[in-house]
C-alpha cells in the first residue's frame, strides 16, 4: 500500500511511499488516503497528523500511467476531492513535511496542511497548466487565500515551480531546514500540537477555515460561541491550575 500509516502516542504519521514515482498517488491511492483522513478525523485518541514522502520527494501528483479509466473525468475526479475533502475538514493539527516535488495535487496536499515545513531541496509546483490541465485537489481555493491572487495566478498560469526559500517567502512554507533535519523537526512540531488541548485547536481551525466567507460581525459571534465551548472544557481548568503550579498542562480533550 503506497498509503502508510503510524501511530505513536496521539502522533499519526502518514507516509506516501511509492518512491519509484516519487509518490504520485492513483485515483484509489488517493481514496485510501481519503479513508486514512476520515478514520483518523473520528479517532479521540488521535491529536495531530503528519504527512511526508518517501524516498527523498513528497509528492508528484496524480499517477495515471498505469491505470486506463472507465469511468468519466467527473467521476474520477470526484474520487480524488473526496481525500481533498477530509484533509480540509480533519479536525485535528495537519503537518507536512516536503522533501524533494511536491507537484500538482502533492503541492495541494501540502497547501491544506496547516503547518508545512520544507527542506532546502523542496520545490512547489502548480504543474497542471504544463499538462494541458487545470488545478485540482483545491489549489484553486487553497492558492488565492495562502499567497494573494495575483501570486497565485502567476504560479498557475505558468506553472514554474519555485523553490523552498521561494515558498517560505510566499507564505507557501513556514520553515525550511536542512533535509537531514527535516524530519526530526517535523515529528518535534508534531508532538508538541499532539499534546495541546484538541478541543480548542479543532475550533481554532474552524474559525480560521470559515473565516473567508464571514463578515468581521459574523466572525466575532462564532469566536464567542466557541469560546463558551472551550471555557467549558476540563483542558482550561488544567491549563490554570498548571499555570498556577508551574507545571505543564496535560489535556485531555475533555
Amino acid at each position: 500500500m503506497s498509503v502508510e500509516v503510524v501511530r505513536d502516542d496521539g502522533l499519526v504519521e502518514i507516509t506516501l511511499s511509492a518512491p519509484e514515482r516519487r509518490n504520485a498517488l492513483s485515483p484509489a491511492e488517493f481514496a485510501d488516503l481519503g479513508e486514512v483522513l476520515r478514520r483518523i478525523a473520528s479517532t479521540s485518541a488521535d491529536r495531530a497528523v503528519l504527512i511526508t514522502g518517501a524516498g527523498g520527494a513528497f509528492c508528484a501528483g496524480a499517477y495515471l500511467a498505469e491505470e486506463v479509466p472507465d469511468e468519466s473525468t467527473v467521476a474520477i475526479m470526484g474520487r480524488i476531492h473526496e481525500a481533498a475533502l477530509a484533509l480540509h475538514r480533519i479536525p485535528q493539527p495537519v503537518v507536512a513535511a516536503v522533501d524533494g516535488p511536491a507537484y500538482g495535487a502533492g503541492m495541494s496536499i501540502a497547501l491544506a496542511a496547516d503547518l508545512v515545513l520544507a527542506s532546502s531541496r523542496a520545490t512547489f509546483c502548480q504543474v497542471f497548466v504544463k499538462r494541458g490541465l487545470v488545478p485540482d485537489f483545491g489549489s484553486s481555493w487553497l492558492l488565492p487565500r495562502i499567497v494573494g491572487l495575483h501570486a497565485a495566478k502567476r504560479l498557475a498560469l505558468l506553472g514554474e515551480p519555485v523553490d523552498a526559500v521561494a515558498a517560505l517567502d510566499l507564505g507557501i512554507a513556514t520553515e525550511v531546514l536542512d533535509e537531514s533535519e527535516l524530519l526530526e523537526r517535523a515529528r518535534a512540531l508534531a508532538r508538541q500540537l499532539a499534546a495541546g488541548p484538541p478541543i480548542a485547536q479543532r475550533l481554532t481551525k474552524q474559525l480560521l477555515n470559515a473565516s473567508f466567507s464571514r463578515g468581521f460581525d459574523d466572525q466575532l459571534d462564532a469566536e464567542a460561541s466557541a469560546a463558551a465551548v472551550a471555557t467549558g472544557t476540563a483542558d482550561v481548568a488544567e491549563a490554570f491550575a498548571a499555570f498556577a503550579q508551574k507545571r505543564s498542562a496535560v489535556f485531555s480533550g475533555r
